[in-house]
């Protein structure tokens, strides 16, 4: 009966260890469009290789757009500039194509269709939301950006992405 019992526990531990999360694993953000209405969300979660970013979208004109984390928790409608350049612990430059990049923000363009709506994940893998140089919840926080054109991935600071068109504060 002893052994069942230290066997149940191990089992049990190794699933929390392994599935359960906490509130610090997981952050979200409300995303709204410049007129300041919700047109979306994320959900942000820990993993052991950086943080997976799931996205629903609506209302988002068909076509490429790029998408960012940027460096401050602030998204004001509606030219969003309050959430800053791209978040950029480490001091790099702009894009993945860039020998000198790219910036732990600089994510893959996402593709609307004509409906106007999208559901996407992405795997940040240069993020944290935990402590550390390369947390989302640093003193300013961060948000995720929309721009209205694609990221051509080697141009610095932006990727010659176009205004910011939808933006979310990453919160707990």
């Amino acid at each position: 009966m002893k052994k069942i019992f230290c066997i149940a526990v191990i089992v049990l531990s190794f699933v929390i260890l392994c599935y359960g999360q906490t509130a610090a694993d997981t952050a979200k953000a409300e995303i709204i469009n410049s007129k300041g209405e919700r047109i979306g969300n994320a959900t942000l979660v820990e993993t052991p290789h950086g943080v997976l970013i799931k996205v629903k979208l609506t209302k988002i004109p068909a076509g490429i757009h790029a998408f960012h984390i940027h460096e401050v928790g602030s998204c004001e409608p509606p030219s969003f500039t309050s959430a800053g350049g791209h978040f950029n612990p480490f001091g790099k430059q702009h894009g993945i194509m860039n020998p000198k990049g790219l910036h732990a923000g600089d994510l893959p363009n996402i593709h609307v269709g004509s409906d106007g709506r999208l559901a996407f994940e992405v795997l940040a893998n240069q993020v944290t939301l935990a402590r550390g140089q390369n947390s989302l919840f640093d003193k300013d926080g961060s948000a995720l950006v929309v721009h209205e054109k694609a990221d051509d991935y080697k141009t610095d600071p932006a990727g010659e992405a176009g205004s910011r068109i939808a933006c979310g504060v990453v919160t707990k």
